[in-house]
């Protein structure tokens, strides 16, 4: 599974989503999304061990 980090223009990081269809979403709902980044194949695993599903896509 892939995982994206989306960034605003001043680099901070707004959100990381689990799939693109995620990215459109928070650009629809106006979150000033500048940069859109996919995580490595490290940070995705570590991701999905610390994270809990409430830790991704806060927003809707």
């Amino acid at each position: 599974m892939k995982f994206f980090c989306c960034f605003d223009g001043q680099g901070s990081l707004l959100a990381r989503c689990q799939t693109m269809a995620d990215v459109e979403v928070l650009r629809r709902l106006g979150r000033p999304v500048n940069r859109v980044v996919e995580m490595s194949s490290e940070e995705a695993v570590i991701c999905r061990i610390t994270d809990s599903p409430a830790a991704f896509n806060q927003d809707y």
